[in-house]
């Protein structure tokens, strides 16, 4: 049931359209998913995978070249290639704010309200591998979720943090380059989707909503250096946590304005008209209408922040970096490098306990707090051994590596490793093998005397059928 002040409310509002839009909120949601450009197969580039053909994507989100519409039938959550971080499944409307943010390689980018992970591995993409992604949930469960998205798109350069905005305003003042808000909202626009979002609507968790929007926007007001970008978005329809949390922070803020946007088909502008005291520049805000468009209903405004980037910054590095260790106190990992990657990794060597990981150069220094995913996880390091993480697995293709094993997707040694069975009869060199599926990699194996020992983490395998 769509709760009934929402509809009065909308009724208000839309006049006219409104029955078109109440209709859309009845439909079947779109389904939508977006390839992965850092998952490549050997020999190809970066983005030359994610152009190949999918067999269950029809057409193309029209606001991104890496969104697809799928036909819930097809099901891609059950497929290989979803393991393996070819793609990931995200509604339509959804992909547009990281598009908005326009990531560069090489830069220092928050995601600031980031679980599950679906617009930080859309950033990640767009920064190929380079600079400093921190990718940022204050809920602890859903951090866990989104350090598990991370890993499984294979991204090397990311943090995932555990924090509140306002403790990592304290650490980060004039930091990053480009940061995204995906603000905690009363979650209107996925009312089609999701029952709790109709359940636990009322007027009041929307002036609640707004009132938390305000001083997330505060906190990332300040970690955004002069000349650098800002993108805010939100799920819901409600004026006051569209448009007017845009004009009240920008009333907060003068230092701050809205840019211009690239309107596709189906976007309509902000409403000033639909709230007291509006910003100046409103109409250049975006409001995505299930009516409209193939996706559910979002909200997005792209700001800049006045100025150029800091003296500081055009020459020595201003903020204090995270320390490492040599290479030379780990060398049962640097045995494993030597013999089984055809790669170099440039970053900061970090160990915690058994485990190592590889940070982005520059990464600041992280004492004190919350950190779920320092960097690139590596691998244990064991008493006389080193054993790779299934994360830097998902990191690599077959040229990238001295040994790797090629299994069909629709094959039944592929089902078999994914439900984390042996595979007898296999030849080849004793050691480490990079396991992929129809070129992408996938996990670990470890051949010896013809049987390929799995290490297919437990926690993922699932009871694959043949394709």
């Amino acid at each position: 049931m769509i709760p009934e002040a929402f509809q009065q409310r909308m009724q208000e509002l839309m006049g006219e359209e409104y029955p078109a839009f109440m209709h859309s909120i009845a439909q079947e949601p779109c389904r939508a998913l977006r390839r992965n450009p850092l998952k490549r197969k050997a020999g190809q580039a970066a983005g030359e995978a994610a152009r190949e053909a999918l067999p269950f994507v029809t057409e193309s989100v029209p606001w991104t070249p890496w969104g697809y519409y799928y036909e819930p039938a097809t099901q891609p959550g059950k497929h290989p290639y979803h393991d393996a971080g070819v793609y990931y499944i995200q509604e339509a409307s959804a992909m547009a704010p990281a598009v908005y943010l326009e990531a560069q390689p090489g830069e220092r980018i928050l995601d600031l309200c980031a679980a599950p992970g679906g617009k930080s591995t859309q950033l990640a993409a767009d920064m190929r591998g380079e600079g400093l992604l921190i990718s940022n949930e204050i809920h602890p469960a859903r951090a866990r979720i989104l350090s598990e998205n991370i890993e499984r798109m294979g991204i090397r350069n990311a943090l995932v943090t555990n924090e509140t905005p306002q403790r990592l305003a304290e650490r980060f003042p004039g930091f990053f380059d480009r940061i995204l808000v995906d603000a905690p909202c009363s979650g209107e626009g996925m009312f089609r989707r999701h029952e709790e979002a109709r359940r636990e609507w009322s007027p009041e968790n929307v002036q609640l909503c707004a009132d938390r929007q305000d001083e997330i926007l505060d906190c990332a007001a300040g970690m955004l250096r002069p000349g650098g970008r800002l993108v805010y978005a939100t799920c819901t329809f409600a004026p006051p946590e569209n448009e007017g949390s845009i004009s009240r922070f920008l009333t907060r803020h003068p230092e701050f304005f809205l840019e211009e946007a690239e309107f596709y088909e189906g976007m309509e502008p902000g409403r000033a008209e639909w709230i007291a005291n509006p910003a100046e520049g409103l109409e250049r805000t975006i409001r995505l209408w299930p009516h409209k468009l193939r996706g559910e209903g979002h909200y997005t405004a792209v700001l800049r922040k006045e100025g150029k980037l800091p003296e500081a910054e055009a020459g020595e590095y201003p903020y204090k970096t995270q320390t490492g260790i040599a290479e030379s106190s780990c060398p049962a990992y640097v045995e494993f490098r030597q013999k089984y990657l055809r790669t170099a990794f440039t970053g900061t060597l970090l160990q915690f306990g058994e485990q190592l990981y590889l940070a982005p150069l520059q990464t600041p220094c992280l004492q004190k707090l919350k950190v779920l995913r320092p960097g690139l996880h590596l691998g244990t390091l064991k008493k006389n051994r080193f054993e790779p993480s299934h994360a830097l697995a998902l990191t690599l293709c077959a040229d990238e590596v001295t040994h790797s094993c090629e299994l069909e997707a629709a094959g039944k040694e592929a089902a078999a490793y994914l439900r984390g069975e042996t595979l007898q009869g296999q030849a080849g060199e004793k050691g480490w093998y990079l396991m992929r599926v129809d070129g992408y990699s996938i996990g670990w194996g470890k051949l010896a005397g013809g049987i390929m020992k799995n290490h297919y983490p437990k926690g993922l395998r699932r009871n694959y059928e043949t394709l």
